[in-house]
Formats: C-alpha cells, structure tokens, sequence
C-alpha cells in the first residue's frame, strides 16, 4: 500500500494507519524502459569524470572512454566461441581486487549472464562447492588462485592480467588474458540477447547460520536502484564535481561490488584500487591519488585510530563505515585527531543489494549507534518476533524491508525464500532494530547470530559442523566474542568425549587446516554440556554472557 504524505508523520516517517515506516529520504527515479540492463544504464549517465580507475599498486589509469571500450570488448569476445557466453549462464569472479574486476563483472552482466564472486581467501573445497551449486560455464581468476579451482568441472578461463596469453600455457583451461580480450572490435551484427530489469544480474552468496551459504539472486532493476542510491548519497547526479574514491574493500562482497564496480562508475568518481588492506598502503595511496572519500569496515577505522600519532590523510572529506555499528568512544576518538573528516555509517545486507539505511552528513552521523535514516525508495516495519505484530517508534523488533532493491530470492532454494520474502515484498532482516522519534534505525542484535569478523561474515554452524567431525568432541557450540581489532571473533564451546585430552590448541588447529583464515575458530573453552532449548536451539545469549562476563 502507497503511503501518502498526510498519512506519514514527518519526524518518524511512521504511518500509524498502515505501522510502516516510510523512508524521509526523496525517493529518486527509476528507468521507466523494462529492456535495460544495469550496464547500459551505467554507461548512458552524463558526468564529467575523466577517469575512471586507478591501479594503487602500479599507477596504472583506466580513463571512462578505455572502460567502455574495454567492457564492449571483452563482452564481444565472452560472447564468441569458444566461451560462446550467453544470457542466463553464470560467470565466476574468483580474485582479489583489481581494476580488471569491474571490467570482467560489467562484461559478463551486459550479456544477460549472472555474475557470481567468491573470496579468494577461501579453500578449494569451499569454492568447489560454490561452484557446484552456482555452475559456472566461466571463470575470471589469476594464475595464483587456478591451483584452488576444482578440475571436475568444465571450466574455461580468462586470467585477470594485464599480459597476453603465452603460447605453450600448460593449463588447457585457460583461454585468455583479460587485456588480451579487451582489445577485441566488437562486432555490430552479433545477435544480442534481450535483457530486461527482470532478469538476474548477480548471484553472491550470502551466509547461513542453521545451514549452507545460499545464493543470493539479484536482478538488473535491484542493481540500478542501488546505482540511483549510491549516486544520490555522494551527491554525484548531474554534478560537475568528482570524488576521488579509494577501494579498500573487497569487490567481491556486495559492498565492493555494487559501490566500486559498478555503482560509481556511473557517476565519474575515480576508484582507487588497493588489491588487500594495509595501511603503509592505503595512506601512501590516500596522499598519492588525492583521495577524497574513504569507504571501509570497523577494523580498519580502529587501526587510525589507534595510531599513536595522527596519520597524513591528505585531501580526504569522508570516511564511509559499513559492516557493523561504529561505538561512540571510536566515533569522538576519531574525529579528535581528525576533525577535518567527516564520518559517515551504513547499514544492508546481501539480500537487500547493499544499502538499506544511512548517515549522509556530519549532523546524522552525531546521533551514535544509528545506522542512519533508511535509503530512498524504502518502507519498514519493526515486527515483535514473538506476536507477528507491527510496532511503533521505538520499539524494538525484527526490521522488515521493502524497496525496488530487495532479491529476487534464494538460488534453487524455494523453502529460504519463502521464509525470508513475504508474497508482498517485505525482506525479514534477521536484526533486531528499532526506529526512533527522528527516522534513525539502530540495530541493537542479530537475530541471525553471524559472527563479523573484520567485516566478514563467519556462519556460527559451519563450524559447528565442522568441528562435529572431530573423533574427539561429542557436542559443540560457536559464539561471536568481541574483539578490538577485528570485531568479533569466533569462540567455540566443546564437550570432549569422556577420556578425551583434547587441547584449545588441537581444535584450533583442526578447524585452521579446513577453513579460509577469516573463519578459524580463535578461542576455546571446554563444557561439560551445550545449553538448549526446548526445541534444541543452542542457546547462544547464555554462552555468550558467559563468556564476556570474565571480560
């Protein structure tokens, strides 16, 4: 139901008619033409940027007019035998972050085919079973990360290097460089298949607590809704000003992905590429490039701060913060030593293609814990888990959300998205928020208990399933133990079978041999049993409590 103004209070943005909170942001338009892709859309946007991507390691810049020429190429070349790419066949992007990234994922989406992504820190076994689940027919890689790729599968290659393809390459897999390909003429009379809004764009793979990761399938209207927002907060749209921004991120998260490359690429911001976070570099290419917006996660904010001096941040304006809620001591800590920089925070989640909830000013981000007032085009609802009821201004509840971004659902998985997408759009977050008297959400919990390690999402029963196979360990349960560095943690509590001399070490080390870095369990504490509920839910919020209780 469309809200009107009468009906809305303009403080809340809640209407006690419907017990939906309505967005007090503008809403921005969307194409009214349902054959365009996010790529031609990105490409038809008139903006004064000249360029468009920075290598941060070599120097190396990628003007607009080279992007799109390199896209059109490479599409072209994707589209022809013998990879012979079409719409509705998924392409993987398995590598750290480059200025090849953007070119490969913007390829492969104006062909109609699904672009799906996976962290290169991950195992062989992790990736085979994406690959498994998603089937690529392509994938972009680098010649350090082929060795991870499973050999069961069919899979052709395109290297993301900046050098061409040397005659005698010993894997028969690999069928091209990205440069290589990129120089390709793209042919006028290749028949190009029809795309629409409607059809799937993305396929990222968001994680689970009670199972596997599912993929999450957005569609090209999702990633053009984000575009229009990601343009409207940085104040880019039909400005001639450009902002240098710096990619400290990974493009492989939605984060990355939707702000760096894509989003951004729409409106003339000029992208810095850092391949990983480390901070001699991030601050050489702060001052190097004249870097002026500065998007990160909590741990990285932490490290400034932490700096026993403050550190030269050149011409930077903004400092954007998403991942987790920045605390207040971090927030003051940060802007005495660097009064002249704005701090700006975000809230969203795979499932809601990114940004859900915003500070976009210095003033906004003065209320501390908020995560902002909701994006443009957005509704919400606080919903109490226990009564299904919808509640007012704060109140706290599960946080319900619906807007033109929001997935189409789960890849392959009817029973997740029917749990997690009511039949008329609402998205159920997971996190328990409340709106209070001004618009701002605050997320005070996780209903879905992910551990965020250093911004990256650690499944609770992944490990527990894991640690299930131990010979030695009868029972097992993993919580999210603070941590200033990195956030959080992953602890876990084990039962050893009786007899057993099981040390913290050895199951440390059992689980670090199975798992990319991100996900090993780092602390240990032995119980004689896992508490429960009735239904057997490992109570969490008990263990949890124990646990920081000694702190």
């Amino acid at each position: 139901m469309a809200l009107s103004e009468m009906e809305v209070d303009a403080r809340s943005g809640y209407c006690a008619a419907t017990r939906t909170f309505r967005s007090k942001r503008a809403d921005v338009p969307l194409p009214a033409d349902p054959e365009v892709d996010v790529v031609g859309f990105l490409a038809s946007r008139r903006h004064s940027g000249v360029v468009a991507l920075v290598d941060a390691a070599s120097g190396r810049r990628i003007t607009f007019t080279e992007l799109w020429r390199a896209v059109a190429g490479v599409a072209s070349a994707l589209a022809a035998p013998p990879i012979s790419l079409r719409k509705g066949h998924v392409a993987l992007i398995l590598s750290p972050n480059s200025v090849h990234f953007p070119v490969a994922a913007l390829a492969t989406m104006s062909l109609g085919a699904v672009l799906t992504t996976a962290n290169p820190l991950n195992t062989p076994a992790e990736i085979a079973k994406q690959v498994a689940d998603a089937r690529p027919v392509l994938v972009f890689t680098t010649r350090e990360l082929l060795p991870k790729l499973p050999r069961a599968h069919d899979l052709r290659v395109v290297l993301l290097e900046s050098t061409r393809l040397p005659g005698n390459s010993s894997d028969p897999r690999i069928v091209a460089t990205i440069d290589e390909i990129s120089e390709t003429t793209p042919d006028p009379a290749r028949r190009k298949d029809r795309v629409t809004q409607d059809d799937p764009a993305t396929l990222l793979y968001s994680s689970g607590t009670t199972g596997p990761s599912k993929g999450v399938v957005a569609t090209h209207r999702n990633l053009i809704s984000m575009v229009q927002i990601i343009m409207t907060r940085f104040r880019l749209d039909g400005s001639d000003k450009t902002e240098t921004f710096l990619c400290t991120v990974p493009m492989f998260h939605v984060y990355g992905l939707i702000a760096f490359a894509t989003g951004l690429l729409g409106c003339g911001g000029t992208v810095v590429v850092l391949s990983k976070y480390e901070l001699p570099e991030m601050l050489r290419s702060i001052n190097a490039y004249g870097v002026t917006y500065l998007p990160l996660v909590p741990p990285i904010l932490v490290a400034i701060v932490a700096h026993p001096k403050p550190l030269p941040l050149g011409q930077l304006r903004k400092v954007l913060s998403g991942g987790a809620p920045l605390g207040k001591e971090l927030i003051e800590g940060f802007r005495e030593k660097y009064p002249q920089v704005e701090i700006l925070q975000g809230y969203g989640m795979t499932e809601s293609t990114a940004i859900g909830a915003s500070t976009d000013s210095a003033e906004e981000s003065r209320r501390y814990g908020t995560a902002g007032l909701l994006s443009p085009n957005t509704e919400a609802k606080i919903i109490d888990p226990e009564s299904g009821e919808a509640l007012p201004v704060n109140r706290t509840g599960e946080l319900w959300i619906r807007g033109p971004y929001v997935m189409k659902g789960y890849f392959k998985n009817t029973e997740a998205t029917q749990s997690t997408l009511t039949p008329d759009g609402w998205l159920k977050t997971g996190d328990l928020c409340y709106i209070d008297e001004d618009g701002y959400l605050f997320v005070v919990d996780r209903l879905k208990e992910l551990i965020k390690y250093k911004g990256y999402q650690v499944p609770p029963a992944e490990l527990e399933a894991l640690l299930l196979t131990h010979p030695e360990i009868t029972d097992v349960a993993v919580i999210p133990f603070p941590d200033r560095e990195s956030g959080q943690v992953p602890m876990a509590y084990i039962v050893r079978k009786k007899g057993s001399k099981l040390s913290e070490r050895e199951v440390m080390e059992f689980v670090a041999k199975q798992v990319a870095p991100y996900k090993k369990v780092r602390k240990v504490a032995f119980v004689t049993d896992i508490p429960k509920n009735a239904s057997g839910k490992i109570l969490r919020k008990d263990l949890i409590k124990l646990a920081t209780s000694k702190l």
